[in-house]
């Protein structure tokens, strides 16, 4: 899972220097006419735009439905661990991520309830409060505005024409970028807190207090 997340951040580094690089050119046609840059230059970085549109569409979609399966599993050990604590059935940690408009904020509900009952205390009757899901909201956060300024960014950039305008467009496409790296960044970390968590929940020995036993 780790890896495709990386791969992730792999094609968000390639389509950063394919932006650059179109960023450069658009910026000198804005300021020198279209006379600055050599069409074959332009028409070479616009294939290589494409090419790393469909890169990146291509990893994210692999790394989508391998994330969805881990996620489904580590929603079935948490119905082990704590069932009492999950409010939704399980089907929900696949179908959560399908549902319009929806799908922006339920995936998270979900991951709190699974987070919640992987703690090592998941009721929080010890004397404090187990791993937080700081990391949790903060690769939530991070893809919900990335996803979102993502289309906005895509937007601009088809709908520019003038070079001034698809300049400030391929600005907002290197935004973009960097927040998909921060969210696959934060995604690797909560993918590797949540399984050490799980993994250290099932084989950790159960403890049986005094007040469990039936006398």
């Amino acid at each position: 899972m780790t890896a495709l997340l990386g791969a992730v951040v792999a094609a968000d580094l390639f389509s950063l220097y394919v932006s650059f690089r179109a960023r450069g050119q658009w910026g000198e046609l804005a300021t020198e006419g279209f006379t600055a840059v050599p069409f074959e230059e332009l028409d070479r970085t616009d294939t290589l735009m494409a090419y790393s549109s469909t890169a990146y569409a291509n990893v994210f979609l692999v790394t989508a439905i391998v994330f969805i399966v881990w996620f489904f599993r580590v929603r079935r050990n948490a119905g082990v661990f704590a069932p009492d604590l999950q409010r939704r059935g399980g089907g929900w940690a696949i179908g959560s991520w399908f549902v319009p408009i929806g799908n922006f904020w339920l995936p998270r509900g979900v991951a709190v309830d699974i987070w919640a009952a992987s703690r090592k205390d998941p009721y929080g009757l010890g004397a404090r409060k187990e791993e937080p899901h700081t990391v949790l909201t903060a690769w939530w956060t991070a893809w919900v505005v990335s996803a979102l300024f993502g289309r906005f960014a895509v937007r601009r950039y088809m709908e520019a024409e003038e070079p001034a305008a698809v300049r400030d467009a391929v600005d907002q496409l290197i935004v973009a970028d960097l927040l998909d790296i921060a969210a696959a960044v934060l995604a690797i970390l909560f993918v590797r807190a949540l399984t050490r968590m799980q993994y250290l929940k099932a084989t950790a020995p159960s403890p049986v207090s005094a007040d469990m036993v039936t006398p």
